[in-house]
């Protein structure tokens, strides 16, 4: 299937979500959970590969799916075949999109420019979920190029997104406590709701009621064609919602509690701290409307507990992960990066990777399906550049109109890029590795980036919990260094 997670695939974790764990220890400590991660991903995905390759005789070569462009028609297929031919390159940048997901994750500890900006400004793992938003849009268009019955396909639609999410809340609500935890459970009052793989699930949705239910059909010189107007009708909805709560709600003063639990607090058990804000239009970490929604609809308690923008200045983080009490109140609090303001333009971009999902489902040659797709993403990327010199930021956790645009363009200028070179030029041996995991990035994703196999693993033990091969190799890392 071509729908990204739902159906059998996967997106990449926040870089501070994967690593939250390892803030319990000392600095020294987290240098050594990191390597140890690095030889939990090369042994998963090893693991991951020889059961695949024992389960799916597809993945032998000779068996592959066809790399032909897309047919106009399903009834211009073979009769040995109802299944449109597989565009390899989808594969190819999903399967980029989760290898660029698992590098910046682990490596942002050594080289924290790749890392997720802790405000403004864009790095390289900042590019990550848009391309995911990007891949899961495209895959609509081939998916949902022929609707026989619009309420089956909605439901089927709902069904998929409705799994995305319910998979999201059980990998990254708090149920697993990491790889350095025997024990499991969530607390239900501080359940996180959101996050990567439910923004994508309510993008994917949305996306799929668009092409199901407003592409229009017209005809013209006695062919049948598509409209996808109401598409961007949709679009600028969206936007304009999202900059009207942005800049248009007024954000008063508000305060919060944090129990003794997660900070170094006063004997009582708690504290109070109190954010002064009495703003409007602010797009800071302590005064944007995003916060003040997710707060009011949410509750503070299941948001995020440990936001990137921690790592700026002002928080002065230790190396521990403790934020000093001498930091702004605002470093103290959670924050959703995943949050329901920003899920509306993380919306848009999947509609964007819709149109270009469009033009490969609808353009035969590929000399017009690459002119359009790259005249398309320049005037995105030229619209996103214009906003940021108006003042509108790059903010990935606020997830601006700008980072929207430049990161959609960049999506799509790269897409183009891996359609010459695999689909166009057949240089399938330079990318079989990343055409793997692009079709199997929804498992790579459970098993390895969220560490189940590594939590399960270590289940085993022997007299004593802390006698299992998760704890045996870090002490024998540090006992070497």
């Amino acid at each position: 299937m071509y729908i990204l997670f739902a159906a059998n695939e996967k997106t990449p974790p926040h870089n501070n979500e994967t690593l939250s764990e390892a803030t319990a220890f000392t600095a020294e400590h987290v240098l050594y959970q990191t390597w140890l991660t690095d030889v939990h991903i090369l042994v998963n995905l090893i693991a991951l590969a020889y059961f695949q390759l024992l389960r799916s005789p597809r993945f032998l070569p000779e068996s592959m799916a066809d790399s032909q462009p897309l047919l106009k028609n399903r009834q211009e297929l073979p009769d040995s075949s109802r299944k449109a031919p597989r565009v390899i390159s989808l594969d190819v940048f999903r399967g980029l999109s989760v290898f660029m997901m698992m590098f910046v994750d682990y490596g942002g500890s050594f080289l924290p420019v790749i890392a997720h900006s802790p405000w403004n400004g864009l790095h390289l793992a900042d590019f990550v979920m848009p391309w995911f938003l990007f891949i899961a849009g495209v895959s609509l268009a081939l998916v949902y190029k022929e609707v026989k019955c619009k309420v089956t396909a909605t439901r089927n639609a709902a069904c998929r997104g409705l799994y995305l999410f319910l998979v999201g809340v059980l990998l990254q609500g708090g149920y697993f406590h990491g790889i350095t935890s025997l024990t499991y459970g969530v607390d239900m009052q501080r359940i996180r709701w959101l996050g990567i793989l439910q923004r994508i699930s309510v993008g994917y949705l949305i996306a799929a009621l668009c092409e199901i239910w407003l592409t229009r059909c017209t005809r013209e010189e006695a062919q049948n064609t598509k409209s996808f107007s109401w598409h961007w009708c949709i679009i600028f909805l969206l936007l304009s919602l999202y900059m009207g709560l942005s800049y248009g709600l007024y954000v008063p003063d508000w305060e919060f509690k944090i129990s003794t639990t997660s900070s170094p607090l006063p004997p009582n058990g708690s504290y109070v701290y109190m954010v002064n804000c009495s703003i409007r239009g602010d797009m800071g970490p302590a005064c944007n409307s995003a916060g003040m929604i997710d707060r009011y609809v949410l509750g503070i308690h299941h948001l995020y507990t440990k936001p990137v923008y921690r790592n700026l200045k002002e928080c002065n983080i230790s190396s521990s992960g403790q934020v000093p009490e001498t930091s702004p109140s605002w470093c103290h609090a959670s924050f959703e990066p995943e949050g329901l303001l920003s899920s509306l333009t993380a919306t848009v971009a999947c509609i964007i990777g819709l149109q270009y999902g469009h033009i490969l489902a609808n353009v035969q040659d590929h000399k017009s399906r690459t002119n359009s797709w790259f005249s398309l993403s320049l005037k995105i990327l030229v619209l996103g550049i214009f906003l940021v010199f108006i003042g509108i930021p790059v903010n990935k956790s606020l997830y601006t109109v700008s980072y929207m645009l430049i990161t959609s363009a960049s999506a799509g200028i790269l897409f183009c890029a891996l359609y010459i070179l695999v689909d166009v030029h057949g240089y399938r041996c330079l990318t079989c590795v990343l055409e793997w995991m692009g079709k199997h990035a929804l498992s790579i994703y459970v098993l390895v980036i969220s560490n189940i196999l590594v939590i399960g693993i270590q289940g085993f033990y022997w007299k004593s919990p802390k006698n299992n091969i998760v704890h045996w190799i870090l002490s024998r890392v540090k006992a070497q260094s």
